[in-house]
Formats: structure tokens, C-alpha cells, sequence
């Protein structure tokens, strides 16, 4: 009897700072041997603490199956390449952070005489700069044509290119396996997501270039039944990945108000025009809504609006946070520092805004123009990039330790020592007790975050610091 076909479906992480190792601190620094260890101790905290959560795309696609082929996954932050077995194909997710470390294994493996196939979100915005690295390419989301994939490997006839001309129907029922997971080495393999596309239009993302301004919704019925299903294996906490949970008021109150029976604990995001609808709000905190990541982005709506952002009014953000934490629900309050509008009195504002809302995690992002968005395109055209944009590597995510343009209205010579200045304030162990015992719930993991975050920007600021003297 003919063996089956064998895929590994690879998801590779960045190979900056995001998981926790500083991408400037590289063997022109001096390190003691007390500063090392805590360096590695703290990056292998942050892997397994912060992005511990299985892909959910491989899960999708592993989960699509086709007589006569097997599928397993590779996630490269916990699991070795398995090259002790046979593989007849290797999939890797490319994602935007972490274009060379994916080319580079895609390079490796086809050494070994494995076909590899490259899809993800990098390989659907830029596909002509994919082609070379791999036998054959996916563009767009794969639910549906990875069994085409599946079946052309079997018959020996796999083909160059694979495009999803239209986004799927997610109205159609597709379960999603845990099979293909180690469940123990993540913090929860809860992982559901009940819409796709965004109907905003920020010009630093990328979700509704990949994804579409409509929103797609899968149907209430399939996502209480995996709801379910998942907690057949994994009774931790569910993570729902929409880019906005609250993006269809309708469909989220209904949804969230029949999980309430299930008794789960859940995290997500969202806006914070969540404050301004109680009963969408009461149906969250019954529902089990423990914290959720809004992303506030600057307090001055013509920072915003400079950047297509215009669904939350400044105005009215302290109360409607203030809201969402009095319904027992922690905020995770994301801001960009560095927008085209933004001043030197903009940290000032934050400071006050994060001690005034009593958010209970913030964090203070630089603005990452990422190669495929609006506003990437728009500030190589102005000459504002510090680096060259052909590069995309040099644009991946780096947990802000570097500035990778240059600020419309503030010099980078007083941009770096204000935001530098602004996070030693702000992260600090004293704060984060402070935020702990303030907390509405999950006062352990917003210390644990909080305390992580300390130790990140400091290692932001000395690259930053770094990068500072170069300039110099």
C-alpha cells in the first residue's frame, strides 16, 4: 500500500526584537555574565509568555484534509526542524517580519531535495519577490484552494502558482483540527477567529490590503460548536484573533451573549467605541472578556486623521475606557508615538491620559512603516525612510530599538530622547505594582506584562540611545 503523502506546515518568527533578543545589541556590546543570563532568561519568557499562542493559519490549513496526504506542524519558536523524516512538501507562512529567516529556510530545505511552498501575508503583497525561493507559491488566503494544493502533489503535478482570485465564504463551515498541535508548549491553543476584513482604512496597516474593507463573518452556530470543541482538549483561556471584535455591534452582541453559558475566560480586540454601547459591553463581561487591546494610536485627532484614523475621537476615549474597565474588562492600551501631526507635548498628554484611565497595560509603539501599507509607499515617496525600500528586511518589526523614518514635525535628534525619556518614566517596576493591584481582573498577567515590559524598553532604549550617536 502506497505511503501517504508527508507536508510540513512551518511557521517561522521574527528574528528581532519581537521575541526578545535586541536586534542592535549584537557583539559590539559587552555584556556581564548576570546581564546575559537575564537577557536569555527574559527573551525565553517573552516567547512563551507573549506569543505563545498556536498559528492559526497552519491550524486551518492542517485541518483541510485530503486522502492520502498527512500534515503536521513546525512551529520553529518551540519544535526543531523534524529532518530526520521524509517530507514530499514544506509550506512555510512568510510573514512580513521575518522575510530572510523564511527565505533562508525555504533555501536550506530545497538543498535537501524538499519542494517548498511559500504563502502568507508576504507572499500575498509581494509575490514577484517570492518566486525564486520557492517551488511554487499560494496568493491569498488558503482555505479553500489548499485541497487543490493536496491533490496536485498527490498526482505529481504540483503547479507553480496557486491565487485565490475571491476571499472565501466564511458563512461555510470549515472546522479547524487541534490534531496537527502539541498543545502543551503553548500557553492556550484557544484560538478562534469569527471575521476577517477590516472596514477601516488606517493607512500603517495592512490587514485590509490583505483581507478586504468587508467584513466577512462566520456563522454564530460554527463558532459556539468549535467553541465547544475546543474545550473538549484545552480548558485555558480563549485568545479571539479579529482585528476588531466589536467591528459588527449586531453580530458581536448576539454571539458573545450566547457564549455566555459556556463559561470560558477570553481576551481580544477592539475599539473603544465599546464604552459608548452598554449592552454590547455587559455582553462581553458576561460572556467572560477579560481584557482586550485597543488600539488608541495618538490623543490628537489630526495625528490620527493625518493617518486615516478617524473612528475614534479623541474626545471621547478617557470615557470610554473608563467604561470598559468599570465593566470588569482590563484594557491593553496600544499608542503610536511619531505620527505626521504629532509634537513634543504629545508624551506629556500620554502620561497623563495612561495615569487619568487607569490603563492597565500600556504600550508605546514608533510608528513601523510596513512595506505593501499606505503609509510605507507615502513616506519613501517624501524621502522620509531611513533605510532603502527595496530592503523590506530592514523594515521588520523590531519592538521600536530603531527609527526607521523620520518624524514630519519633529527633528530625530529630539524625537529619540523624548520617547526614551517618556518610556523610563512610564515603565517602571513601581507602576507596574501599581497597575497590578488597580487591575479589574487578571491582576497576575498584567503584572507579569507589565514587568515585561520594563524590561523591553529598557533594551528599546539603548538601542535607541545607540542609534542616537550614529547620528551624531
Amino acid at each position: 500500500m502506497e505511503e501517504d503523502k508527508q507536508v510540513l506546515l512551518i511557521f517561522i518568527q521574527a528574528d528581532s526584537g519581537v521575541d526578545g533578543a535586541s536586534l542592535l545589541d549584537g557583539g559590539s556590546v559587552k555584556r556581564g555574565m548576570f546581564g546575559a543570563m537575564k537577557d536569555a532568561a527574559m527573551s525565553n519568557i517573552i516567547r512563551r509568555a507573549q506569543f505563545a499562542i498556536p498559528p492559526l493559519s497552519l491550524m486551518i490549513l492542517s485541518s483541510r484534509n485530503v486522502q492520502g496526504v498527512s500534515q503536521s506542524i513546525c512551529d520553529l519558536r518551540f519544535d526543531k526542524l523534524p529532518l530526520h523524516r521524509h517530507w514530499d512538501l514544506a509550506g512555510i507562512s512568510v510573514q512580513t517580519g521575518a522575510v530572510k529567516p523564511a527565505f533562508d529556510l525555504a533555501r536550506f530545505l530545497r538543498t535537501k531535495g524538499i519542494k517548498v511552498l511559500l504563502g502568507g501575508p508576504y507572499v500575498t503583497v509581494f509575490p514577484e519577490r517570492c518566486r525564486e525561493h520557492g517551488d511554487a507559491l499560494v496568493i491569498g488566503e488558503a482555505d479553500d484552494i489548499w485541497e487543490t494544493v493536496q491533490r496536485d502533489l498527490l498526482a505529481g503535478q504540483l503547479k507553480p502558482e496557486y491565487r485565490v482570485e475571491t476571499f472565501p465564504d466564511l458563512g461555510i463551515d470549515r472546522p479547524v483540527s487541534k490534531s496537527a498541535l502539541d498543545i502543551s508548549s503553548y500557553f492556550t491553543t484557544n484560538v478562534v477567529q469569527t471575521t476577517r476584513g477590516c472596514p477601516y482604512n488606517c493607512d500603517f496597516c495592512n490587514v485590509h490590503v490583505m483581507n478586504g474593507h468587508r467584513l466577512r463573518h462566520r456563522s454564530i452556530g460554527s463558532v459556539l460548536k468549535e467553541v465547544e470543541s475546543f474545550l473538549k482538549e484545552d480548558k485555558r483561556i480563549f485568545f479571539f484573533l479579529d482585528d476588531t471584535v466589536n467591528a459588527d455591534e449586531l453580530y458581536a452582541e448576539k454571539l458573545f451573549t450566547e457564549l455566555i453559558p459556556f463559561n470560558i475566560s477570553w481576551v481580544g480586540q477592539a475599539t473603544t467605541s465599546l464604552g459608548e454601547k452598554p449592552k454590547l459591553l455587559e455582553a462581553f463581561s458576561r460572556s467572560g472578556c477579560g481584557a482586550l487591546l485597543i488600539g488608541i494610536e495618538s490623543l490628537a485627532d489630526q495625528s490620527n486623521h493625518a493617518h486615516q484614523k478617524f473612528h475614534n475621537p479623541a474626545s471621547r476615549q478617557a470615557a470610554c475606557i473608563g467604561n470598559i474597565r468599570e465593566a470588569g474588562i482590563c484594557v491593553y492600551g496600544s499608542f503610536i508615538y511619531g505620527l505626521d501631526g504629532d509634537t513634543l507635548d504629545m508624551p506629556a498628554m500620554l502620561e497623563e491620559f495612561i495615569e487619568e484611565t487607569g490603563i492597565d497595560v500600556p504600550g508605546i509603539n514608533l510608528l513601523r512603516p510596513i512595506p505593501g501599507t499606505v503609509v510605507f509607499d507615502r513616506l519613501a515617496a517624501e524621502g522620509r525612510l531611513l533605510r532603502n525600500p527595496d530592503d523590506h528586511d530592514a523594515f521588520r518589526f523590531s519592538w521600536a530599538q530603531e527609527m526607521l523614518y523620520s518624524p514630519k514635525i519633529i527633528p530625530l535628534e529630539r524625537f529619540i530622547p523624548s520617547y526614551t525619556a517618556m518610556t523610563k518614566r512610564v515603565f517602571t517596576v513601581s507602576n507596574a505594582l501599581k497597575r497590578a493591584m488597580k487591575a479589574p481582573r487578571l491582576g497576575s498577567a498584567v503584572l507579569m506584562f507589565n514587568l515585561l515590559y520594563v524590561h523591553m524598553y529598557g533594551i528599546a532604549r539603548k538601542d535607541l540611545g545607540r542609534q542616537l550617536d550614529g547620528l551624531a
